[in-house]
């Protein structure tokens, strides 16, 4: 044969070294939102699209951090880690967050949610399913959360915990909006800003509408707006290919991101939505531009984090100019009219909760089974080594044919055990189970 069967054993590795990988860890949910702190606060700790691969190597970098997960967006920063330890695991993204928006611990913690283990879970849980958005049932977290979770993927950050839990937060989301009626209706951030517009405006049909930026918002946006009756959509961005693409989804204008103030003056609403991160529009800029309106007044909505517009805009005459704090209190007015849904959508949360749970402990059981299985295999081997005199008048097929029969035995004897201990695993019976297992084969 090509190996000898000592050979074979020692290739197995110590069952030591297998036994130092089994860990117990800890998922855990820090960050702000738009429900624990002000539009001013998200804005400090908003992270730009080009800044998340640099921002999951540093998490990554800091001790008590094994996977990361990094999820931005205009109503949250949060970051889901998996631990060993979660107090070492807080210190680490409490100062993350103070580096990142300039405070002191004092400062940050009023604003703050941390959680740990289940109440982690359900929360992202939530999240994905529309329930935390502050439009409620809003459809574009969905697509937030799997971008977010393919980044971290791609950088390195999100391995098999974090893999395990997202992947089931994407399909929670999915259920929610499919199952019940929490998406209807006004179901994004966009389609806010266009009912906003209408509620101030009386209707839209027949203006012109600006939009300022042609990322996943601005395109959500422009199409809302569009499928609301506007008569013109003007588009303008930075990079003039991703501003003329969008138009022509909607037979739309495109007008040049220099030419900014002068649109200002041709347009009925302006919706803002870049991910500028500094002021796109100031005071100066629409002071001029309604001088030359004619008394026509202007309606702006900023949904941009941070924002685009400077706040002092809404003091000009003829000037309504709202974000997403504005928003927020809009929203909050129908969430009564989705409670019912909403509690449909929690059931589906603690559905997949247990679901998830019972999936996560039966992959915790695996490295208990393969330990089993190692610690056989090393007696098999040894077995066969010792009686490796004996069994050399046999030819080669002859000794692969013990190899393969006793290999068989040995699956066969340990299958149920390794059923029982992956299907009890998160129950007292498990325990009880995976403890006799350790002691009777001094697994320990």
């Amino acid at each position: 044969m090509a190996t000898s069967f000592t050979e074979e054993c020692q290739c197995i590795g110590p069952i030591k070294g297998l036994r130092d990988r089994v860990t117990v860890v800890s998922i855990v949910v820090f960050g702000v939102n738009h429900r624990t702190g002000p539009l001013s606060l998200l804005e400090r700790v908003t992270i730009a699209d080009d800044a998340i691969a640099k921002t999951v190597h540093g998490l990554m970098a800091r001790p008590n951090i094994r996977e990361v997960v990094v999820l931005s967006t205009c109503n949250r920063t949060e970051v889901y880690a998996v631990a060993e330890k979660f107090h070492g695991a807080y210190g680490d993204l409490r100062d993350f967050f103070c580096d990142l928006g300039g405070f002191s611990a004092e400062e940050l913690t009023p604003h703050v949610y941390s959680q740990h283990d289940d109440a982690a879970i359900s929360h992202l849980f939530e999240v994905a399913a529309g329930l935390d958005s502050a439009v409620v049932g809003e459809s574009e977290i969905l697509g937030q959360v799997r971008s977010a979770w393919e980044r971290s993927q791609h950088e390195g950050g999100s391995l098999s915990t974090l893999n395990l839990l997202f992947r089931h937060a994407i399909e929670t989301g999915k259920r929610a909006r499919t199952e019940t009626s929490i998406g209807r209706h006004t179901a994004s951030v966009s389609q806010a800003a266009v009912d906003m517009a209408r509620e101030n405006l009386g209707t839209v049909e027949g203006l012109t509408v600006l939009v300022v930026g042609a990322g996943d918002m601005g395109e959500g946006v422009t199409i809302a707006m569009a499928d609301a009756g506007i008569s013109q959509v003007l588009v303008t961005n930075r990079t003039i290919a991703k501003a003329q693409a969008l138009a022509d989804r909607v037979s739309g204008s495109v007008t040049e991101f220099y030419r900014l103030a002068e649109t200002l003056t041709q347009a009925d609403v302006v919706v803002t939505c870049t991910g500028a991160g500094t002021t796109v529009i100031d005071v100066e800029m629409v002071s001029k531009a309604m001088q030359q309106r004619a008394s026509r007044p202007l309606f702006i909505v900023d949904i941009a984090v941070p924002r685009d517009v400077e706040s002092d805009v809404a003091t000009i005459d003829g000037v309504t100019l709202l974000d997403l704090d504005n928003l927020r209190d809009w929203a909050a007015r129908g969430q009564a009219l989705r409670a019912a849904e909403a509690q449909a959508v929690r059931n589906i949360v603690a559905e997949e909760l247990e679901r998830f749970t019972l999936e996560l402990t039966a992959r915790q059981a695996a490295p208990l089974v393969a330990l089993l299985h190692a610690r056989a295999e090393v007696v098999r081997i040894s077995e066969i080594d010792r009686l490796q005199k004996k069994l050399s008048s046999l030819s080669d097929e002859q000794q692969q044919a013990v190899d393969a029969l006793t290999k068989g035995i040995v699956a066969k004897l340990l299958h149920d055990m390794s059923v029982r201990l992956k299907d009890d695993a998160g129950t007292p019976r498990g325990e009880r189970n995976s403890a006799a297992v350790r002691d009777l084969f001094d697994l320990s």
